[in-house]
């Protein structure tokens, strides 16, 4: 397995507050709220979360994107916009050499709720055939492979919360392992659904919250995540190869670490056991200690167990104190898509020395004082090393280490 640096030179990314990452990031920075909170569609008693807003053919050109389910959709944009970043041309490039890696929760949840809701009121033949071309949760690779002309293997991968950071490791690996000269990896979540979002209620996972601000990592009075969803998208390369070619790097990805807590159905680990094994994994796996590590984008997802776990654990891993955010304040949690978009931010970070605040939390939980967190306004810190956690339901715990 070749240990060659890899490259990100293109991303892409589609959220509540943005169409693209410098519109995600430029809100991010601000802590930005203008997207507000809105009440799931179809759920009688308000559950409530952040969407993307409508887009059309401005943001996603293509005869029959239109009817795609969102996840689908929102794959497709951050992806255009990933390629056309990295300066690749889908139409020289060897198809065979090039790869895409999907991180997803939950696939086409719209559109088998909807179908779900024809045939309970209408019978089967209200029932569409495009149901599982459209649902299926490895068909965001497949039309992604279909609009780029990618015939190198196409992997979707499903690990919760977790999905989108996995998919990136995973395309990491494809590279380093001489299969792919080029690989795409997104993370992808549509789950603004009905039965989605009351589930995440019916646990007591969701913020009781219907205030702006009612997303708050670390924070002492925090209740619950606000659902979200969205992508975000890179393009990894040798970074010999991308300089080869003339294209500049934004950023390289390190190290990465994929555990399992075996502890849980959806409940983290108290101790943080196997989230601590990934971090200390990925770190190795960069040929990196603890001590390098400038900075920390946390999974902070505004639930009381999970805060105060990952805050335990970065706090004993790290007490030479780097800066820590989370983005979920602003973004909400958009599940699969989420450690996806937490990479490109970070990304963002190392390449131009901001650390963004985390939105809504006017100070850190007594209990975790001992972290460095970025508060109120974003800090000018320039650091050169930064890991994202992101963990899911499953034991699921993935760290990305990441360079300028």
């Amino acid at each position: 397995m070749s240990t060659a640096a890899i490259a990100v030179t293109g991303t892409g990314m589609i959220t509540p507050v943005g169409t693209d990452t410098d519109s995600t990031w430029d809100a991010v920075r601000r802590g930005d709220t203008r997207a507000g909170l809105a009440p799931t569609p179809g759920v009688s008693h308000p559950i409530w979360c952040r969407t993307v807003p409508p887009f059309g053919s401005e943001l996603l050109p293509g005869r029959g994107t239109a009817n795609l389910d969102p996840f689908v959709r929102f794959a497709l944009v951050a992806v255009d916009q990933a390629i056309a970043e990295s300066g690749l041309d889908p139409a020289s490039w060897d198809g065979g050499r090039v790869g895409i890696v999907v991180g997803c929760g939950l696939g086409g949840a719209a559109t088998l709720s909807t179908a779900h809701g024809r045939l309970a009121e209408r019978g089967p033949d209200a029932v569409s055939p495009y149901v599982h071309p459209r649902s299926l949760i490895n068909m965001a690779a497949g039309m992604l492979a279909i609009r780029h002309g990618i015939t190198g293997p196409s992997h979707t991968v499903v690990a919760a919360c977790a999905s989108g950071a996995v998919a990136i490791g995973v395309a990491r690996d494809l590279i380093r392992a001489g299969t792919c000269d080029i690989v795409i990896a997104v993370g992808t979540d549509a789950g603004v659904v009905p039965v989605i979002a009351a589930g995440f209620a019916a646990m007591g996972a969701l913020t009781d919250s219907t205030a702006e601000d009612a997303s708050r990592p670390f924070a002492a009075d925090r209740s619950g995540f606000v659902l979200s969803e969205g992508a975000a998208a890179v393009v990894l390369e040798r970074a010999d190869a991308a300089a080869a070619r003339g294209a500049s790097a934004l950023g390289r990805i390190l190290g990465y670490a994929f555990t399992t807590d075996a502890h849980h159905p959806v409940a983290p680990h108290p101790d943080a056991v196997g989230a601590e094994r990934a971090v200390r994994s990925a770190l190795a796996d960069a040929g990196l200690t603890a001590r390098d590590v400038d900075h920390v984008n946390a999974h902070g997802t505004s639930t009381p167990y999970n805060d105060r776990s990952e805050g335990r654990l970065i706090g004993r891993l790290f007490p030479h104190r780097p800066s820590v955010t989370a983005n979920k304040g602003l973004l909400g949690h958009s599940l699969g898509a989420a450690g996806a978009i937490e990479a490109v931010l970070t990304l963002r970070t190392l390449a131009t020395g901001i650390v963004p605040p985390i939105a809504h939390t006017p100070a850190a939980d007594p209990e975790l004082a001992e972290l460095d967190l970025v508060l109120h306004k974003e800090r000018l810190a320039e650091p050169a090393v930064a890991v994202s956690h992101s963990f899911g339901f499953g034991g699921s715990n993935c760290v990305l280490v990441m360079g300028s």
